[in-house]
Protein backbone atom coordinates (compact mmCIF):
# COMPACT_ATOMS: atom_id res chain seq x y z
CA UNK A 1 0.00 0.00 0.00
CA UNK A 2 2.80 2.39 0.90
CA UNK A 3 4.33 1.74 -2.39
CA UNK A 4 0.94 2.27 -4.44
CA UNK A 5 0.40 5.48 -2.67
CA UNK A 6 3.97 6.69 -2.80
CA UNK A 7 3.57 6.11 -7.15
CA UNK A 8 -0.12 7.74 -6.62
CA UNK A 9 1.34 10.78 -5.16
CA UNK A 10 3.75 10.93 -7.64
CA UNK A 11 2.14 11.16 -10.75
CA UNK A 12 -1.05 13.19 -9.28
CA UNK A 13 1.69 16.04 -8.36
CA UNK A 14 2.53 15.73 -11.78
CA UNK A 15 -0.37 15.49 -13.28
CA UNK A 16 -1.84 18.15 -11.54
CA UNK A 17 1.39 20.33 -12.09
CA UNK A 18 0.50 19.83 -15.77
CA UNK A 19 -3.12 20.91 -15.37
CA UNK A 20 -1.52 24.12 -13.43
CA UNK A 21 1.49 25.07 -15.77
CA UNK A 22 0.10 24.55 -18.65
CA UNK A 23 -2.95 26.08 -17.75
CA UNK A 24 -1.64 28.89 -16.08
CA UNK A 25 0.94 29.53 -18.31
CA UNK A 26 -1.02 29.97 -21.30
CA UNK A 27 -3.12 31.97 -19.12
CA UNK A 28 -0.15 34.00 -17.89
CA UNK A 29 0.84 34.64 -21.69
CA UNK A 30 -2.62 35.73 -22.59
CA UNK A 31 -2.90 38.24 -19.48
CA UNK A 32 0.06 40.02 -20.32
CA UNK A 33 -1.25 40.75 -24.01
CA UNK A 34 -4.36 42.12 -22.79
CA UNK A 35 -2.29 44.13 -19.83
CA UNK A 36 -1.00 45.72 -22.81
CA UNK A 37 -3.52 46.42 -24.61
CA UNK A 38 -6.20 47.67 -21.92
CA UNK A 39 -5.01 50.33 -19.07
CA UNK A 40 -4.15 49.60 -15.48
CA UNK A 41 -7.50 51.39 -14.40
CA UNK A 42 -9.35 48.80 -16.24
CA UNK A 43 -8.14 46.34 -15.03
CA UNK A 44 -8.02 47.96 -11.15
CA UNK A 45 -12.26 47.87 -11.84
CA UNK A 46 -12.55 44.00 -12.26
CA UNK A 47 -9.82 44.18 -9.27
CA UNK A 48 -12.26 46.28 -7.32
CA UNK A 49 -14.70 43.30 -7.93
CA UNK A 50 -12.19 40.39 -6.50
CA UNK A 51 -13.70 40.64 -2.57
CA UNK A 52 -17.04 40.62 -3.42
CA UNK A 53 -16.60 37.80 -6.24
CA UNK A 54 -14.32 35.77 -4.07
CA UNK A 55 -16.92 35.53 -1.51
CA UNK A 56 -19.69 34.61 -3.52
CA UNK A 57 -17.39 31.57 -4.90
CA UNK A 58 -16.81 30.79 -0.97
CA UNK A 59 -20.06 30.47 0.15
CA UNK A 60 -20.90 28.05 -2.95
CA UNK A 61 -18.39 25.65 -2.21
CA UNK A 62 -19.19 25.83 1.47
CA UNK A 63 -16.14 23.72 2.12
CA UNK A 64 -18.44 20.35 0.83
CA UNK A 65 -15.09 20.00 -1.73
CA UNK A 66 -12.88 19.50 0.95
CA UNK A 67 -15.51 17.49 2.86
CA UNK A 68 -16.24 14.98 0.28
CA UNK A 69 -12.31 14.37 -0.28
CA UNK A 70 -11.66 14.00 3.60
CA UNK A 71 -14.99 11.71 4.04
CA UNK A 72 -13.52 7.73 3.36
CA UNK A 73 -17.09 6.28 3.42
CA UNK A 74 -18.89 8.89 0.49
CA UNK A 75 -21.68 7.86 -1.60
CA UNK A 76 -23.77 8.83 -4.51
CA UNK A 77 -25.89 10.40 -2.06
CA UNK A 78 -23.20 12.29 -0.32
CA UNK A 79 -22.45 13.62 -4.20
CA UNK A 80 -26.06 14.48 -5.25
CA UNK A 81 -26.89 15.99 -2.18
CA UNK A 82 -23.85 18.64 -2.55
CA UNK A 83 -24.66 19.61 -5.80
CA UNK A 84 -28.03 20.47 -5.44
CA UNK A 85 -27.18 22.69 -2.36
CA UNK A 86 -24.05 24.12 -4.76
CA UNK A 87 -26.43 25.51 -7.23
CA UNK A 88 -29.23 26.51 -4.89
CA UNK A 89 -26.46 28.70 -3.05
CA UNK A 90 -24.98 29.78 -6.19
CA UNK A 91 -28.27 31.23 -7.37
CA UNK A 92 -29.46 33.24 -4.18
CA UNK A 93 -25.56 34.63 -4.13
CA UNK A 94 -25.79 35.51 -7.66
CA UNK A 95 -29.31 37.51 -7.22
CA UNK A 96 -27.36 39.46 -4.15
CA UNK A 97 -25.04 40.68 -6.23
CA UNK A 98 -27.26 41.64 -8.73
CA UNK A 99 -28.89 44.02 -6.25
CA UNK A 100 -26.00 44.69 -4.71
CA UNK A 101 -24.36 46.15 -7.73
CA UNK A 102 -25.32 50.14 -8.12
CA UNK A 103 -24.11 50.05 -4.01
CA UNK A 104 -20.77 48.41 -5.11
CA UNK A 105 -20.78 50.92 -7.82
CA UNK A 106 -21.51 53.04 -5.86
CA UNK A 107 -18.79 52.68 -2.90
CA UNK A 108 -16.29 52.68 -5.19
CA UNK A 109 -17.53 55.68 -8.01
CA UNK A 110 -17.20 54.09 -10.26
CA UNK A 111 -20.48 54.29 -12.52
CA UNK A 112 -19.66 51.47 -14.77
CA UNK A 113 -19.06 48.83 -12.50
CA UNK A 114 -22.93 48.07 -12.02
CA UNK A 115 -22.95 46.56 -15.00
CA UNK A 116 -19.86 44.68 -14.86
CA UNK A 117 -20.36 43.17 -11.66
CA UNK A 118 -24.03 41.37 -12.60
CA UNK A 119 -22.19 40.27 -15.84
CA UNK A 120 -18.60 39.28 -14.00
CA UNK A 121 -21.10 37.73 -11.11
CA UNK A 122 -22.38 34.98 -13.87
CA UNK A 123 -19.24 33.05 -13.34
CA UNK A 124 -20.51 32.07 -9.38
CA UNK A 125 -23.66 30.17 -10.91
CA UNK A 126 -21.51 28.57 -14.01
CA UNK A 127 -18.45 27.51 -11.31
CA UNK A 128 -21.26 26.05 -9.09
CA UNK A 129 -22.39 23.52 -11.50
CA UNK A 130 -18.97 21.54 -11.56
CA UNK A 131 -17.40 21.42 -7.89
CA UNK A 132 -18.64 17.44 -7.41
CA UNK A 133 -17.34 16.64 -10.79
CA UNK A 134 -13.41 18.32 -10.28
CA UNK A 135 -13.88 16.65 -6.50
CA UNK A 136 -14.86 13.16 -8.01
CA UNK A 137 -11.77 13.62 -9.79
CA UNK A 138 -9.57 15.08 -7.18
CA UNK A 139 -10.24 11.59 -5.20
CA UNK A 140 -9.64 9.39 -8.10
CA UNK A 141 -6.30 11.37 -8.19
CA UNK A 142 -7.10 12.07 -11.77
CA UNK A 143 -5.95 15.10 -12.45
CA UNK A 144 -4.64 14.14 -16.34
CA UNK A 145 -8.51 14.35 -16.85
CA UNK A 146 -9.18 17.90 -15.06
CA UNK A 147 -5.47 19.36 -17.09
CA UNK A 148 -7.71 18.31 -20.62
CA UNK A 149 -10.76 20.42 -19.51
CA UNK A 150 -9.06 23.38 -17.97
CA UNK A 151 -6.35 23.91 -21.05
CA UNK A 152 -9.20 23.51 -23.21
CA UNK A 153 -11.53 26.20 -21.64
CA UNK A 154 -8.13 28.79 -21.24
CA UNK A 155 -6.94 28.40 -24.44
CA UNK A 156 -10.46 29.25 -26.12
CA UNK A 157 -11.62 31.82 -23.22
CA UNK A 158 -8.29 33.34 -23.97
CA UNK A 159 -8.44 33.94 -27.52
CA UNK A 160 -12.18 35.59 -26.81
CA UNK A 161 -10.14 37.92 -24.20
CA UNK A 162 -7.47 38.91 -26.65
CA UNK A 163 -9.56 39.09 -29.65
CA UNK A 164 -12.22 41.99 -27.54
CA UNK A 165 -8.82 43.77 -25.99
CA UNK A 166 -7.41 44.32 -29.65
CA UNK A 167 -10.72 45.68 -30.70
CA UNK A 168 -11.15 48.00 -28.06
CA UNK A 169 -13.23 46.63 -25.30
CA UNK A 170 -11.30 47.09 -22.46
CA UNK A 171 -12.93 45.98 -19.27
CA UNK A 172 -14.93 43.95 -20.89
CA UNK A 173 -12.62 42.07 -22.59
CA UNK A 174 -11.55 40.83 -19.00
CA UNK A 175 -15.68 40.09 -18.43
CA UNK A 176 -16.23 37.92 -21.20
CA UNK A 177 -13.06 35.99 -21.01
CA UNK A 178 -13.73 34.87 -17.12
CA UNK A 179 -16.92 34.14 -18.27
CA UNK A 180 -16.32 31.73 -21.65
CA UNK A 181 -13.70 30.29 -19.25
CA UNK A 182 -16.07 29.42 -16.45
CA UNK A 183 -18.63 28.20 -19.09
CA UNK A 184 -16.37 25.82 -21.44
CA UNK A 185 -14.70 24.48 -18.14
CA UNK A 186 -17.91 23.26 -16.39
CA UNK A 187 -19.33 22.25 -19.94
CA UNK A 188 -15.89 19.90 -20.41
CA UNK A 189 -16.14 18.76 -17.10
CA UNK A 190 -19.37 17.06 -16.84
CA UNK A 191 -18.57 15.45 -20.32
CA UNK A 192 -15.40 13.89 -19.18
CA UNK A 193 -16.41 13.15 -15.39
CA UNK A 194 -19.67 11.61 -16.94
CA UNK A 195 -21.44 11.38 -13.72
CA UNK A 196 -25.05 12.62 -13.44
CA UNK A 197 -26.79 13.53 -10.07
CA UNK A 198 -29.44 11.80 -8.30
CA UNK A 199 -32.46 12.86 -7.96
CA UNK A 200 -32.48 13.12 -4.03
CA UNK A 201 -31.18 15.18 -1.52
CA UNK A 202 -30.69 13.63 2.23
CA UNK A 203 -30.77 16.15 4.99
CA UNK A 204 -28.61 13.28 6.89
CA UNK A 205 -26.17 13.95 4.36
CA UNK A 206 -26.29 17.42 4.56
CA UNK A 207 -25.64 17.81 7.95
CA UNK A 208 -22.48 15.30 8.38
CA UNK A 209 -20.84 17.11 5.72
CA UNK A 210 -21.87 20.50 6.85
CA UNK A 211 -20.31 19.54 10.44
CA UNK A 212 -17.06 19.55 8.92
CA UNK A 213 -17.51 21.82 5.89
CA UNK A 214 -19.38 24.68 7.48
CA UNK A 215 -15.65 25.32 10.00
CA UNK A 216 -13.93 25.41 6.67
CA UNK A 217 -16.39 27.75 5.09
CA UNK A 218 -16.09 30.57 8.01
CA UNK A 219 -12.18 30.11 7.90
CA UNK A 220 -12.10 30.32 4.02
CA UNK A 221 -14.52 33.68 4.21
CA UNK A 222 -12.00 35.41 6.65
CA UNK A 223 -9.03 33.91 4.87
CA UNK A 224 -11.10 34.95 1.17
CA UNK A 225 -11.96 38.55 2.67
CA UNK A 226 -8.44 39.28 3.80
CA UNK A 227 -7.27 38.16 0.80
CA UNK A 228 -9.26 40.88 -1.32
CA UNK A 229 -9.54 43.78 1.48
CA UNK A 230 -6.16 45.13 0.03
CA UNK A 231 -7.95 45.99 -3.54
CA UNK A 232 -11.43 46.96 -1.40
CA UNK A 233 -9.66 49.70 0.73
CA UNK A 234 -6.86 50.78 -2.25
CA UNK A 235 -9.52 51.64 -4.47
CA UNK A 236 -11.96 53.43 -1.85
CA UNK A 237 -8.75 55.08 -0.38
CA UNK A 238 -6.75 55.67 -3.49
CA UNK A 239 -7.29 54.93 -7.05
CA UNK A 240 -8.20 52.29 -9.75
CA UNK A 241 -4.94 52.74 -11.26
CA UNK A 242 -3.23 52.05 -8.06
CA UNK A 243 -5.15 49.13 -7.49
CA UNK A 244 -4.05 47.91 -10.93
CA UNK A 245 -1.06 48.47 -10.09
CA UNK A 246 -0.85 46.60 -6.84
CA UNK A 247 -3.40 43.87 -8.29
CA UNK A 248 -0.90 43.06 -11.26
CA UNK A 249 2.02 42.86 -8.59
CA UNK A 250 -0.07 40.39 -6.40
CA UNK A 251 -1.12 38.01 -9.08
CA UNK A 252 2.46 37.84 -10.31
CA UNK A 253 4.32 37.31 -7.04
CA UNK A 254 1.23 34.92 -6.45
CA UNK A 255 1.87 33.08 -9.51
CA UNK A 256 4.85 30.52 -8.49
CA UNK A 257 3.58 30.10 -5.07
CA UNK A 258 -0.01 29.40 -4.95
CA UNK A 259 0.14 27.38 -8.16
CA UNK A 260 3.34 25.37 -7.09
CA UNK A 261 1.99 24.87 -3.72
CA UNK A 262 -1.40 24.02 -5.04
CA UNK A 263 -0.47 20.96 -6.93
CA UNK A 264 1.36 19.72 -4.42
CA UNK A 265 -1.37 20.18 -1.74
CA UNK A 266 -4.17 19.10 -3.78
CA UNK A 267 -2.49 16.19 -5.42
CA UNK A 268 -1.29 14.77 -1.96
CA UNK A 269 -4.57 15.71 -0.06
CA UNK A 270 -6.58 12.62 -0.65
CA UNK A 271 -3.55 10.57 -0.35
CA UNK A 272 -2.71 12.09 3.08
CA UNK A 273 -6.77 11.73 3.92
CA UNK A 274 -6.03 7.82 3.34
CA UNK A 275 -3.21 7.67 6.08
CA UNK A 276 -4.99 9.82 8.93
CA UNK A 277 -4.86 6.96 11.09
CA UNK A 278 -1.19 6.65 11.03
CA UNK A 279 0.28 9.31 12.66
CA UNK A 280 3.95 8.00 12.40
CA UNK A 281 3.51 7.96 8.14
CA UNK A 282 1.20 11.10 8.20
CA UNK A 283 4.10 13.01 9.96
CA UNK A 284 6.39 11.30 7.58
CA UNK A 285 5.01 12.91 4.30
CA UNK A 286 4.10 16.17 6.19
CA UNK A 287 7.85 16.45 6.75
CA UNK A 288 8.79 15.45 3.06
CA UNK A 289 6.00 17.44 1.82
CA UNK A 290 6.93 20.94 3.23
CA UNK A 291 10.44 20.65 2.71
CA UNK A 292 9.92 20.04 -0.96
CA UNK A 293 7.58 23.00 -1.61
CA UNK A 294 10.19 25.59 0.30
CA UNK A 295 13.44 23.85 -1.78
CA UNK A 296 10.92 24.41 -4.91
CA UNK A 297 9.29 27.96 -3.74
CA UNK A 298 12.09 29.45 -2.14
CA UNK A 299 14.88 29.96 -5.04
CA UNK A 300 11.52 30.81 -7.75
CA UNK A 301 10.27 34.08 -5.29
CA UNK A 302 14.14 35.05 -4.65
CA UNK A 303 14.55 35.10 -8.80
CA UNK A 304 11.28 37.18 -9.39
CA UNK A 305 11.46 39.31 -6.39
CA UNK A 306 15.80 40.42 -7.65
CA UNK A 307 14.20 40.63 -11.34
CA UNK A 308 10.78 42.28 -10.78
CA UNK A 309 12.05 45.41 -12.44
CA UNK A 310 13.34 44.44 -15.70
CA UNK A 311 10.87 41.33 -15.77
CA UNK A 312 7.63 44.16 -15.30
CA UNK A 313 9.05 47.14 -17.51
CA UNK A 314 9.60 43.86 -20.70
CA UNK A 315 6.88 42.04 -20.27
CA UNK A 316 3.98 45.43 -19.62
CA UNK A 317 6.21 47.96 -20.71
CA UNK A 318 7.11 51.18 -18.97
CA UNK A 319 3.54 52.12 -17.98
CA UNK A 320 3.14 49.68 -15.08
CA UNK A 321 6.80 50.28 -13.59
CA UNK A 322 5.18 51.45 -10.66
CA UNK A 323 4.03 47.54 -9.79
CA UNK A 324 7.79 46.62 -9.59
CA UNK A 325 8.84 47.54 -6.41
CA UNK A 326 5.54 46.34 -5.06
CA UNK A 327 6.05 42.78 -6.62
CA UNK A 328 9.85 42.77 -5.03
CA UNK A 329 8.24 43.20 -1.33
CA UNK A 330 5.13 41.09 -1.91
CA UNK A 331 7.34 37.93 -3.07
CA UNK A 332 8.95 37.85 -0.40
CA UNK A 333 5.83 37.63 1.53
CA UNK A 334 4.44 34.58 -0.77
CA UNK A 335 7.83 32.57 -0.19
CA UNK A 336 6.20 31.95 3.08
CA UNK A 337 3.08 30.16 1.55
CA UNK A 338 4.24 26.54 1.51
CA UNK A 339 4.73 26.80 4.75
CA UNK A 340 1.39 28.17 6.09
CA UNK A 341 -0.90 26.26 3.51
CA UNK A 342 0.44 23.03 4.19
CA UNK A 343 0.36 23.32 8.11
CA UNK A 344 -3.04 24.35 7.42
CA UNK A 345 -4.05 21.07 5.08
CA UNK A 346 -2.59 18.51 8.11
CA UNK A 347 -5.37 19.96 10.27
CA UNK A 348 -8.11 19.41 7.50
CA UNK A 349 -6.40 15.71 7.32
CA UNK A 350 -6.85 15.01 10.93
CA UNK A 351 -10.25 16.12 10.81
CA UNK A 352 -10.00 19.28 12.84
CA UNK A 353 -11.53 22.17 11.16
CA UNK A 354 -12.29 23.56 14.75
CA UNK A 355 -8.73 24.56 15.33
CA UNK A 356 -8.79 25.41 11.47
CA UNK A 357 -11.26 28.03 12.25
CA UNK A 358 -10.15 29.16 15.59
CA UNK A 359 -6.51 29.53 14.10
CA UNK A 360 -7.88 31.76 11.21
CA UNK A 361 -10.13 33.84 13.59
CA UNK A 362 -6.97 34.70 15.49
CA UNK A 363 -4.82 35.05 12.40
CA UNK A 364 -7.39 37.75 10.77
CA UNK A 365 -7.69 39.71 13.41
CA UNK A 366 -3.99 40.53 13.92
CA UNK A 367 -4.10 40.93 9.62
CA UNK A 368 -6.49 43.47 10.11
CA UNK A 369 -5.32 45.57 12.96
CA UNK A 370 -2.02 45.36 10.62
CA UNK A 371 -3.91 46.45 7.76
CA UNK A 372 -4.98 49.50 9.72
CA UNK A 373 -1.87 50.36 11.23
CA UNK A 374 -0.27 50.56 7.65
CA UNK A 375 -3.21 52.29 5.62
CA UNK A 376 -2.32 56.41 5.95
CA UNK A 377 1.51 55.58 4.56
CA UNK A 378 0.87 54.38 1.08
CA UNK A 379 0.63 50.98 -0.60
CA UNK A 380 3.91 50.33 -0.55
CA UNK A 381 3.58 49.89 3.51
CA UNK A 382 0.86 48.03 3.26
CA UNK A 383 2.46 45.11 0.87
CA UNK A 384 5.34 45.07 3.84
CA UNK A 385 2.23 44.51 6.29
CA UNK A 386 1.29 41.77 4.53
CA UNK A 387 5.33 40.69 4.80
CA UNK A 388 4.68 40.75 8.59
CA UNK A 389 1.40 39.35 8.68
CA UNK A 390 2.98 36.47 6.79
CA UNK A 391 4.90 35.61 9.93
CA UNK A 392 2.33 36.08 12.05
CA UNK A 393 0.40 33.59 9.89
CA UNK A 394 3.23 30.90 10.20
CA UNK A 395 3.19 31.32 14.04
CA UNK A 396 -0.05 30.45 14.74
CA UNK A 397 -1.14 27.72 12.40
CA UNK A 398 2.48 26.21 13.40
CA UNK A 399 1.14 26.05 17.38
CA UNK A 400 -2.48 24.48 16.01
CA UNK A 401 -0.85 22.04 13.96
CA UNK A 402 1.69 20.72 16.86
CA UNK A 403 -1.36 19.77 18.76
CA UNK A 404 -2.86 16.84 15.66
CA UNK A 405 1.29 15.99 14.88
CA UNK A 406 4.63 16.13 16.70
CA UNK A 407 6.61 19.06 14.21
CA UNK A 408 6.76 22.14 15.95
CA UNK A 409 8.50 25.45 15.69
CA UNK A 410 11.89 23.80 16.04
CA UNK A 411 11.18 20.73 13.70
CA UNK A 412 10.19 23.07 11.37
CA UNK A 413 12.83 25.52 11.58
CA UNK A 414 15.35 23.19 11.12
CA UNK A 415 14.26 21.09 8.54
CA UNK A 416 13.47 24.73 6.11
CA UNK A 417 16.48 27.66 7.49
CA UNK A 418 18.98 25.89 5.51
CA UNK A 419 16.81 25.93 2.24
CA UNK A 420 16.27 29.71 2.86
CA UNK A 421 19.69 30.49 3.26
CA UNK A 422 20.49 28.69 0.32
CA UNK A 423 18.25 30.85 -1.68
CA UNK A 424 19.23 34.30 -0.34
CA UNK A 425 22.63 33.56 -1.65
CA UNK A 426 21.45 32.40 -4.87
CA UNK A 427 19.91 36.16 -4.71
CA UNK A 428 22.75 37.96 -3.55
CA UNK A 429 24.63 36.13 -6.62
CA UNK A 430 21.77 37.67 -9.42
CA UNK A 431 21.45 40.81 -7.56
CA UNK A 432 25.30 41.08 -8.23
CA UNK A 433 25.14 39.94 -12.01
CA UNK A 434 22.49 42.73 -12.48
CA UNK A 435 25.24 45.63 -11.66
CA UNK A 436 27.16 44.82 -14.50
CA UNK A 437 24.12 45.09 -16.68
CA UNK A 438 22.03 48.08 -15.78
CA UNK A 439 22.08 49.26 -19.59
CA UNK A 440 19.87 45.98 -20.75
CA UNK A 441 16.65 44.77 -19.35
CA UNK A 442 17.05 41.48 -21.44
CA UNK A 443 20.65 40.94 -20.43
CA UNK A 444 19.30 41.25 -16.58
CA UNK A 445 16.86 38.73 -17.14
CA UNK A 446 19.06 36.18 -19.26
CA UNK A 447 21.44 36.53 -17.31
CA UNK A 448 19.76 36.42 -13.82
CA UNK A 449 17.92 33.17 -14.48
CA UNK A 450 20.83 31.54 -15.77
CA UNK A 451 22.78 32.76 -12.63
CA UNK A 452 19.72 31.29 -10.62
CA UNK A 453 19.55 27.54 -12.47
CA UNK A 454 23.52 27.31 -12.26
CA UNK A 455 23.15 28.12 -8.76
CA UNK A 456 20.05 26.03 -7.79
CA UNK A 457 21.51 22.94 -9.45
CA UNK A 458 25.38 23.33 -7.82
CA UNK A 459 24.03 23.52 -4.46
CA UNK A 460 22.13 20.94 -4.67
CA UNK A 461 24.93 18.38 -5.43
CA UNK A 462 27.39 20.16 -3.16
CA UNK A 463 25.03 19.96 -0.56
CA UNK A 464 23.59 16.69 -0.89
CA UNK A 465 20.11 18.25 -0.75
CA UNK A 466 17.55 15.39 -0.76
CA UNK A 467 15.20 17.31 -2.40
CA UNK A 468 17.29 18.21 -4.85
CA UNK A 469 17.65 14.25 -5.43
CA UNK A 470 14.34 13.07 -5.06
CA UNK A 471 13.31 15.89 -7.90
CA UNK A 472 15.23 14.06 -9.85
CA UNK A 473 13.97 10.73 -8.99
CA UNK A 474 10.32 11.77 -9.56
CA UNK A 475 11.19 12.81 -12.95
CA UNK A 476 12.29 9.77 -14.02
CA UNK A 477 9.24 7.72 -13.02
CA UNK A 478 6.61 10.40 -14.65
CA UNK A 479 6.09 8.36 -17.95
Amino acid sequence: MRESLSHQAVKGVMWSAVERFSVQGIQFVLSIIIARLVLPSEYGLIAMLGIFLAIAQTFVDSGFSNALIQKKDRTEVDYSTVFYFNIFIALVVYGMLFISAPYISSFYREPELTTVTRWAGLNVVLNGFSIVQRAKLTIRVDFKTQAKASLMAVIVSGLIGVLLAYRGYGVWALVFQTLSSSLLNTLLLWMFARWLPLLCFSWESFKSLFSFGSKLLLSGLLHTIYINLYSLVIGRRYSAMDVGFYNRASQFSGFPSTNIVGIITRAIYPLQCEMQDDDERLNTSFIQYLRMSCYIIFPLMTVLGVLAEPLVRLLLTDKWFLSSELLSILCFAYMWYPVMVINNQILNVKGRSDYFLKAEIIKKVVAIAILCATLPFGVRVLCWGIVLYNFFDMGIIIYYSRKVISTGYREQARNIVPLFMLSTVMGALIYMSRQFLLDSLLCQLIVGCMVAFVSYVLFGFLFQVREFQRLLVSLKKFR
